[in-house]
């Protein structure tokens, strides 16, 4: 389960890919298998998929829990050519972040 909240030691991966038309699928289900995969690499949190309801986007949210894990995590999935499959699939636009606020109702 993600973990949302400042101050956690968690990295989070946010990797938009534009996708396109009638792309959002397959790329879904590779990102399904690379998260998969990713789960058995010490320090991996958690994986989350989302598709825009316009078709053309998908968005991994995955988290670490620091620096190191996430890059891990990066390594293990290019070495095993995710990275790879996943930009003939769609355009990627990948960044690390940090919690700064949150805010819940």
């Amino acid at each position: 389960m993600p973990i949302i909240r400042t101050a956690a030691g968690i990295v989070t991966q946010i990797n938009t890919f534009t996708v396109p038309d009638g792309g959002q699928q397959a790329l879904i289900d590779l990102l399904s298998e690379a998260a998969q995969f990713a789960s058995a690499t010490p320090g991996w949190v958690s994986a989350s998929l989302h598709r825009s309801h316009d078709g053309s986007r998908v968005v991994n949210y995955a988290q670490s829990d620091g620096i190191d894990s996430a890059l891990l995590v990066i390594k293990h999935l290019r070495d095993a050519g995710f990275l790879d499959r996943n930009s003939s699939l769609g355009e990627a636009h990948p960044g690390l972040y940090d919690v700064v606020f949150t805010l819940e109702r």
